[in-house]
C-alpha cells in the first residue's frame, strides 16, 4: 500500500486550531513559523509526521470538523488515482470520489465517528479519477484537539477484495496450524520446527509445544537425512513440482514406528522486503502408510504367484521328480529368500538332500555323492517344524551386530540371520522340512512369508513323494 505526499501530512486541520489531525499516537510537535530550519538539526514534529504517513501501508485520509480533507496518503492517490494536491483541501468527497447521490450518506457516516468512541467499521463504493468504482472498507475515529474536544476524523481504507484477500490467508494460516487433517510444520532457516500442528504433533509423537526447535534427528530415527536434504532444496531452489513420499522411521514411547509421509514443500520468503528474504520452510504432509504398505503387499503378492505360475510350468516338463524340486525352489528362492535347505526324513533323522551353495549364491542342487545325515541338536528349528508339524519361524536379529555363531551353531549358512521352517507332508505323511535362511540386511519373515513358504512346500513334497514312489517301484521285483 502507499505512501502521504508531505503537504497533505502537514496541513493543519483548520485555521486558528491546534494540529489535532495527527494520528492518535504520533505527538506532532509543529514548526515555528518564521524560523529558518537549522542545517543537521533532527527534524521537527510536521516532518516526522510527513515520513510515518509516507511509510504507511494503509489509504490514509482525515477531515477536520467541517468535513474538509486534511491529509492524503500516497496508498490513497494509488486506491484512487486522485493525488494529495487534487484531494487535499475539498469538503468531502461529494463530486470526486464519491457520487453526489451517495455523498451526504457516506458524509454523515464518516462524520459519525468523530462523536462516537472507538473505531467504526463500514463499506462504501467510492470513485476512482478515471471513472470506475471502487468498494473500499474504512475504518475511521475520531481526533480530538489540545482541550479535548473532537477536532475532525481519521479514516483507513483498503479495497474490500484485498482485505478479503488477506482475512482469507490469516483464516487459511490459522485452520492449517489448527484442526487440518494433514500435518503442517513450519521449519526455520535452521531445519528446526518452529510451528507444529496438532495433526503433525500426533504424527511426530509428542506435543505441540514440546516439538520446537528441536532438531529433527531427534524425532526421526531413519529417514532424517531424505528430510533434512528436501527442506535444504527447497530453501536454495525454491517448492519441488510435486509431493514427494518419504519413508521414515519415528522414535516414540511406544518404540520405533515405520511410516511413509508424502510430503510437500513451500518455500517461505519475508512479504515486507524488497528482496525475498527466506524464513524457512513449509511442510505439508500427510500418512500414506497403509496404502502404500498395501500397494507393496500386492506387488508382492503378484509376483509370487507369477513365480508359482513358472516354477509349475517348468517343473511339470522336467523327468526327475527331484529335478522338478528344486526347479520349484529356484523360483521360489527369487526375491524372497538367500538360501534354501532340503532335510528328508530317514528313519528318526534328517538327511540333507538338496541344498544352495553356503558361500555364495546359486541354484539349489541336489548333494552330490547322496544324503548326509543333518547333525541337529535337540530343539532345533528345523526339527520343531517336523515335531509340530508346522511352520516355524526364527530369527537372530538384524543389523551388522548378528553374529555369525547364531547360523554356525544350527548348521546353517554363516550370513544366514532369518530362518523359516516349513514342514514337507504329502498323502498325510511328513516327508520332510524346507528351510528358508535371509542374511541379516533383509527382513525377518513374517506371517504372509509362512504363508508363501507352505504353499511352495506342498509342491515340493508332492514332486518329493513321486520321487520317492518311483524310486521304490525301481527297486522293487
Amino acid at each position: 500500500m502507499g505512501v502521504p505526499r508531505s503537504r497533505g501530512a502537514t496541513d493543519e486541520l483548520g485555521p486558528d486550531e491546534d494540529s489535532g489531525g495527527a494520528l492518535p499516537g504520533c505527538s506532532g510537535v509543529p514548526g515555528v513559523p518564521g524560523e529558518e530550519a537549522i542545517p543537521g538539526a533532527p527534524p521537527d514534529g510536521s516532518e516526522l509526521l510527513a515520513a510515518l504517513l509516507d511509510g504507511m501501508d494503509a489509504a490514509l485520509c482525515a477531515f477536520d470538523a467541517a468535513g474538509t480533507v486534511t491529509h492524503w496518503n500516497r496508498e490513497a492517490e494509488r486506491v484512487l488515482g486522485w493525488s494529495a494536491d487534487e484531494a487535499v483541501g475539498r469538503s468531502g468527497f461529494a463530486g470526486w470520489a464519491v457520487r453526489r447521490a451517495d455523498a451526504d450518506e457516506v458524509r454523515a457516516r464518516l462524520m459519525s465517528a468523530m462523536d462516537a468512541p472507538g473505531r467504526q467499521v463500514h463499506e462504501f463504493a467510492l470513485l476512482r479519477k478515471d471513472g470506475g468504482r471502487v468498494l473500499v472498507r474504512t475504518q475511521s475515529a475520531g481526533v480530538r484537539g489540545a482541550d479535548g474536544k473532537p477536532a475532525g476524523v481519521y479514516c483507513a481504507f483498503s479495497e474490500v477484495h484485498a482485505q478479503i484477500d488477506l482475512e482469507r490467508a490469516i483464516a487459511l494460516s490459522e485452520a492449517l496450524l489448527e484442526d487440518a487433517s494433514w500435518g503442517v510444520v513450519l521449519v526455520d532457516v535452521d531445519l528446526r520446527p518452529t510451528v507444529v500442528n496438532a495433526h503433525a504433533a500426533r504424527a511426530l509423537g509428542g506435543s505441540r509445544t514440546a516439538l520446537l526447535g528441536r532438531p529433527l534427528g531427534e524425532l526421526v530415527v531413519q529417514g532424517v537425512e531424505e528430510l533434512e536434504a528436501a527442506l535444504h532444496h527447497v530453501l536454495a531452489d525454491g517448492a519441488p513440482s510435486a509431493p514427494a513420499e518419504l519413508w521414515v522411521t519415528l522414535r516414540t514411547a511406544e518404540g520405533e514406528r515405520r511410516r511413509c509421509w508424502r510430503s510437500g514443500f513451500l518455500r517461505l520468503a519475508s512479504p515486507l522486503t524488497e528482496e525475498p528474504v527466506p524464513l524457512g520452510v513449509g511442510w505439508l504432509f500427510q500418512d500414506v502408510t497403509a496404502a502404500r504398505l498395501a500397494e507393496q503387499e500386492a506387488d508382492r503378492l503378484r509376483f509370487r504367484t507369477s513365480q508359482l505360475h513358472r516354477a509349475a510350468r517348468t517343473a511339470s516338463e522336467c523327468e526327475d521328480p527331484m529335478e522338478a524340486a528344486t526347479s520349484l525352489l529356484d523360483f521360489a528362492l527369487a526375491g524372497f529368500a538367500d538360501h534354501v535347505l532340503v532335510d528328508l526324513v530317514a528313519g528318526e533323522r534328517l538327511v540333507r538332500t538338496a541344498a544352495t551353495p553356503f558361500d555364495a549364491p546359486g541354484p539349489c542342487l541336489l548333494v552330490a555323492g547322496g544324503s548326509i545325515p543333518a547333525r541337529y541338536a535337540p530343539g532345533h528349528p528345523a526339527l520343531q517344524s517336523v515335531e509340530r508339524t508346522g511352520t516355524v519361524r526364527t530369527s537372530a536379529g538384524a543389523g551388522a551386530a548378528v553374529s555369525p555363531a547364531w547360523a554356525v551353531e544350527r548348521r546353517w549358512p554363516r550370513d544366514a540371520a532369518h530362518a523359516l521352517c516349513a514342514v514337507l507332508r504329502s498323502r498325510g505323511r511328513t516327508l520332510g522340512v524346507l528351510t528358508f535362511l535371509r542374511a541379516a540386511n533383509r527382513a525377518a519373515f513374517e506371517r504372509s512369508d509362512a504363508a508363501y513358504a507352505e504353499t511352495v512346500a506342498a509342491r515340493v513334497a508332492g514332486a518329493v513323494d513321486l520321487a520317492q514312489v518311483t524310486s521304490g517301484a525301481a527297486d522293487g521285483p
